[in-house]
Formats: C-alpha cells, sequence, structure tokens
C-alpha cells in the first residue's frame, strides 16, 4: 500500500515559502535608485538559506539559482555605467519574478522542485510513489504560475499610469497568500484520499 505523501509539509512547515524568501526580499526593496541593495540583500539571503542545506549535502534548485542570479545582478550594478543598466533598473523586478517563474515551471520536466523539501519529512518509500510525484507537480505549478503572473502585472505596471500599486503588491500578495495556504491545504487532502483509499482497499 502507498503510504500518504507528506509533499509540502517539510520540517518546520513552510520550508517550501522559504526558498522564496530572497526573492520576495529583492521584490520589496528593489527600486529606481535601490535595485543594486535590493540585489545584494537577495544575494545574502539565498547564501544564508544554502549554507545549513550545504551542510547537509542538500543544496537545492531554489538555492543555487539565487545565488546565480542576484550575483549576477550585482556584479552589473558594479561594472556598468548607471546609463547601461537603466533597463535593469526598469525591468529589476519583472526579470527576478520571470526567472524564478521559468525555473519552478521547467523544474516539472524533470523534478519539481517542491520535492526537493518535501523528501525532508518524507519517508524515503513514498518518493516514488505516484501520489507524491502528482502532489509535488501541482505544487510546483501553482507557485511557478504565481511568480509568472506576478511578472506579468508587474510588467503591466510599467505600462499604465494608473494602478501600479494594484499590479506590483497587492494582486502579487494575495496571489502569495492563496499559493501558501494552498500549499499547506493541497498535501492534507492528498494523504486523506490516499488513506480512505487504503482502508477501502482493506476492507474489500
Amino acid at each position: 500500500m502507498e503510504t500518504p505523501p507528506s509533499a509540502g509539509r517539510p520540517r518546520g512547515r513552510g520550508n517550501v515559502f522559504f526558498a522564496f524568501v530572497p526573492w520576495i526580499a529583492f521584490d520589496i526593496v528593489a527600486g529606481p535608485s535601490t535595485w543594486e541593495l535590493a540585489a545584494v540583500v537577495g544575494l545574502v539571503a539565498s547564501v544564508a538559506l544554502t549554507v545549513p542545506d550545504a551542510a547537509r549535502g542538500s543544496v537545492k534548485l531554489l538555492d543555487v539559482t539565487g545565488i546565480a542570479f542576484f550575483t549576477a545582478i550585482t556584479l552589473l550594478g558594479l561594472v556598468l555605467d548607471r546609463n547601461d543598466v537603466i533597463w535593469l533598473e526598469t525591468y529589476a523586478q519583472v526579470l527576478a519574478n520571470g526567472v524564478i517563474a521559468l525555473v519552478a515551471l521547467g523544474s516539472l520536466a524533470v523534478v519539481p522542485f517542491t520535492e526537493q523539501y518535501a523528501r525532508e519529512s518524507t519517508p524515503r518509500e513514498v518518493w516514488g510513489t505516484p501520489a507524491f510525484r502528482r502532489t509535488n507537480q501541482v505544487l510546483t505549478l501553482v507557485w511557478g504560475l504565481v511568480f509568472a503572473v506576478t511578472a506579468v502585472l508587474g510588467l503591466v505596471a510599467l505600462r499604465v499610469a494608473a494602478g501600479a500599486d494594484w499590479l506590483n503588491w497587492v494582486i502579487p500578495i494575495v496571489l502569495l497568500v492563496l499559493a501558501i495556504r494552498f500549499t499547506e491545504w493541497y498535501p492534507a487532502r492528498v494523504r486523506e484520499r490516499v488513506h480512505r483509499a487504503e482502508e477501502a482497499g482493506g476492507g474489500a
């Protein structure tokens, strides 16, 4: 029988969310005159999250992506003239959200990024079960779409005269909260469904 999956329920519930902390911090700090500081903040946060994982031999996709992205942005700010980085000042937040969306959605083709976190609190024998895989595919898709939509909203905000706060902050925050709630709710629902199926099979 399959053991109910516990994807999305890593140690200290919310680990999947913490993977996005550097990106969220970058979004919060980044602006026309603060994007370089935002890149440093994102880099420091990424390294801080990676060190414990590296100590356990469990460096994750989003850890590596964060360090690479924020290092690149920081270096661009150091070596290029201001006139050469106007595009980066303008599109920094859109670019960050777009990159994380592409990485998250791209991981569906190999190993859904949420699976790396779910494995930390799930017995090894569960990792290969269809329910576990499907749960992480769904969670990864949801997070990828949240950041993809946020990137699109940010792009639209740059081209409209009104409603920028709604597009840059209100709607993305609502989407983020919904994604967190879904990450808590969906795995529990799958576990319950698997448990009922096992009970029904055992009683047959």
